[in-house]
């Protein structure tokens, strides 16, 4: 082959190359952008483990604002404390889980934080379904119990899963959390408190015990029952003296 024609062939395969290589990065670059966490030997049972949460940005116009976290079974918000986060940024629990927001992220800066879990469960895995929204109200929901699905840019949005390793021997649940056992024990403390028959109205048997403590503790019908008793001794003692008087008359 010439030199010419080498030259040619050289060209030909540089541009094929670039073209394979251009392909590979647009194709990578969406499968990348997922939100994932992470934890330093995850077991089940695990206590007081630190849970590290990466959500990458998608969009190049506005940038994250808020991530909101839906707990898995087993873990209660009341269990969750944060770490750190983006500069600013607040946490604060939902009844199903929790968010983590503030001023915006300049636009492509991923939104990485940390929060500690008190206990992990009982499970294999634990899979944190998130809700990621940027400033201009986009809200990426990374929910997937797969990456199968397909939201129109050629990939999924599969939530965010921990696997976790068996349970260390001897490891067994904690006691629920202070917030837990407050708001499991709310109904049963509650109830001796409410009245199981709803109070009485006051009634005239009240009134008339009002009365009776009022007049020395005797009750007005007692009183005139006492009257009568003694206008019927006066009238009887009456009649007997005129009736034992007419005959010696």
């Amino acid at each position: 082959m010439s030199r010419h024609g080498r030259a040619r062939t050289a060209r030909r395969l540089t541009t094929i190359s670039a073209v394979l290589v251009g392909g590979v990065v647009a194709t990578a670059g969406p499968a990348y952008a997922h939100t994932e966490v992470e934890a330093k030997d995850a077991r089940a049972l695990a206590q007081d483990v630190t849970l590290d949460f990466h959500a990458a940005s998608e969009s190049s116009s506005a940038g994250i604002t808020k991530l909101e976290v839906v707990l898995p079974k087993g873990i209660t918000p009341s269990d969750v404390t944060y770490d750190q986060g983006p500069k600013g940024w607040k946490f604060a629990t939902t009844n199903r889980g929790y968010t983590v927001s503030g001023s915006k992220l300049a636009a492509g800066e991923d939104a990485e934080f940390s929060v500690t879990v008190r206990q992990l469960p009982d499970a294999k895995e634990l899979v944190f379904k998130t809700l990621q929204t940027y400033s201009d109200g986009r809200i990426d929901r990374w929910i997937d119990l797969d990456d199968s699905a397909d939201d129109g840019h050629g990939h999924g949005h599969p939530a965010p899963t921990l696997k976790l390793g068996p349970a260390e021997p001897g490891a067994t649940p904690v006691s629920p959390s202070p917030a837990d056992e407050a708001t499991t024990a709310a109904p049963s403390s509650a109830a001796p408190s409410e009245p199981s028959d709803p109070p009485a109205s006051p009634s005239s048997n009240s009134s008339k015990q009002a009365d009776d403590e009022a007049d020395g503790g005797m009750a007005p019908a007692a009183w005139a029952g006492i009257g009568a008793a003694g206008l019927l001794v006066l009238g009887g003692g009456v009649w007997w003296f005129k009736r034992r008087g007419t005959p010696a008359s």
